[in-house]
């Protein structure tokens, strides 16, 4: 294959896998109605705060926010026995006052990998913010900016002055979008990047390069001060895998494609069958699932060479668990409970089997590929728990709107597998917020509960690090005593830029939004290669 034809064949391949729907935006945000605030003086009494800097929960708590700043974080008294109203912050004519007594309160959650959808799954801004809002995600990293960098800046500004009801917004813009031609050489690399920070842009996504070209384009981003993340796709990565890329000053990893290349022994490119073609997306998925067993094992001597060598760069890891799990368990994924009421006709059919769009590749998908793929999350998993333990950055991030995930609740999902791999409860909310907040450079603003920082919080009536289900907007199943099944949980408030949003009303939104489409449509969700049936007659919302 000629150079000039991998070039073209790449820039190809980045266009399309930074987004399905690339420049075919979806509609803009409504502007904001939800939400009580910010307040001159917010005071949130009684909670008992996770605040996510190592410290275990400390409680009640009385939090003062002016504005949207956090403003004193009072002890007013011990469990068990009434608050000594002396020791309490008073509330003064015009201040607001949230009775959160017995709640449990923490940073609010960062989404390091949130596509805000698009027209090829059909989601609209506002049903893709609410439902992540709904779920305590008060900041997202947009990889690849996939509706337009324009569009995507829009409305991180929009968010910024709290104009619309969303998450605050990161656009890392997809390398090479905009240019006219593939960019093959290393002058054409720093231009692009120059002109990307010009623009407004917070960083770069890149899915690989030819090596010159990859190295100095992150050259040129750290020189401004920019931050970056990859997709170390397998068209480029037996030439730069995760290591070679982040001594190259690459700041964040997605997924996990690159680490077992880097670990390699034997080999240096992936054991591909002859009959192999990456469009062919089961083939790619199929065999990616092997590649953590070509990998060295874990307490090796190359294993622990890469990881210390990851860590003394300061590398992030962002490893998104969550979206290739139907991988191992396609059913569960496929049925989970939420579907029904939160995900859209349009997305659910973008979600099926097909040969066209991205990450609906299941073909033929069977028990030896779910058996293989769930050896691959034994692995990976391990590197991932370690390399916490060690010392090295790992981030929650959910890449939702593919392979059955949706948003909001696959963020959740993504907490419950850190968990799965290893990770402490409070280890689990500190990923989700602070290593979030310092993967971005924000950490002095977001990802702990600290006077000076913005005041962006979940609040909860359940306790999350007892069962992480009850963060879920469908909570999680709870038998009284009278033997009576209800459900407990779902974010109660969430809080961003001092402004306190109703989560469960968000919810509610966003269940409106997809029971109107529904009827419009006369759908009902059918399983794949089931026969369709149509949508029960609405009796009300």
């Amino acid at each position: 294959m000629n150079s000039i034809f991998t070039r073209r064949l790449i820039f190809s391949f980045l266009l399309l896998a930074s987004s399905s729907r690339l420049l075919a935006q979806i509609t803009d945000a409504p502007a904001r109605k939800e939400g009580d605030g910010p307040h001159k003086r917010l005071i949130i009494r009684g909670v008992t705060l996770i605040n996510s800097t190592g410290a275990p929960p400390v409680g009640p708590i009385d939090i003062v926010v002016e504005k949207n700043r956090i403003a004193q974080i009072r002890q007013v008294g011990y469990p068990g026995v009434p608050i000594d109203e002396k020791r309490r912050p008073q509330a003064m004519p015009g201040d607001k006052e949230l009775n959160c007594e017995g709640m449990y309160l923490m940073p609010g959650f960062v989404d390091m990998h949130g596509h805000i959808g698009g027209k090829a799954q059909g989601t609209p801004s506002e049903y893709v913010f609410k439902l992540w809002l709904g779920h305590g995600i008060t900041t997202i990293r947009d990889p690849s900016a996939g509706n337009g960098l324009d569009w995507v800046l829009q409305h991180r500004a929009k968010s910024e002055r709290n104009e619309i009801t969303a998450p605050r917004i990161k656009a890392y813009t997809a390398f090479g979008m905009g240019a006219k031609d593939p960019i093959s050489t290393p002058e054409q690399a720093r231009a692009w990047v120059r002109e990307n920070a010009k623009k407004g842009a917070d960083g770069i996504k890149f899915f690989g390069a030819e090596p010159d070209v990859f190295r100095a384009a992150l050259d040129e981003n750290k020189k401004l001060g920019l931050r970056s993340a990859c997709h170390h796709a397998q068209l480029e990565v037996a030439r730069m895998n995760a290591l070679a890329t982040a001594k190259a000053g690459l700041t964040t990893m997605e997924h996990w494609y690159g680490l077992p290349e880097a670990l390699f022994e034997d080999k240096t490119i992936q054991s591909y069958p002859a009959d192999y073609n990456y469009n062919n997306e089961q083939n790619r998925f199929e065999e990616a699932g092997k590649l953590w067993q070509q990998a060295a094992k874990p307490g090796t001597e190359k294993w622990n060479k890469v990881m210390d060598e990851l860590i003394a760069l300061d590398f992030t890891i962002d490893p998104t668990f969550n979206i290739y799990e139907a991988n191992r368990e396609l059913m569960l994924t496929r049925r989970a409970e939420w579907h029904d009421e939160y995900t859209l006709p349009a997305l659910w059919r973008f979600y099926g089997p097909s040969r066209i769009s991205h990450g609906s590749y299941w073909h033929n998908w069977g028990t030896e590929q779910e058996v293989t793929w769930k050896r691959n999350y034994q692995l990976w998993m391990a590197f991932i728990n370690e390399y916490k333990n060690r010392g090295g950055r790992v981030t929650t991030g959910s890449d939702s709107g593919y392979i059955y995930q949706l948003y909001g609740f696959a963020y959740i999902r993504e907490l419950e597998l850190l968990r799965e791999a290893g990770f402490h409860p409070l280890e689990v909310i500190r990923a989700a917020t602070l290593k979030g907040a310092e993967a971005l450079g924000m950490a002095d603003q977001i990802g702990s509960v600290e006077v000076g920082k913005l005041a962006d919080f979940v609040i909860t009536e359940e306790n999350p690090l007892a069962n992480l289900k009850v963060l879920y907007g469908t909570g999680a199943i709870h038998l009284t005593e009278k033997n009576e099944v209800t459900r407990i949980g779902g974010v109660k408030y969430t809080v961003k830029d001092g402004i306190v949003y109703d989560a469960k009303q968000l919810l509610a939104d966003v269940r409106k939004i997809v029971a109107e489409a529904k009827q419009k449509e006369n759908f009902e969700i059918t399983q794949p290669g089931m026969a369709p049936k149509p949508a029960k007659m609405s009796t009300g919302n």
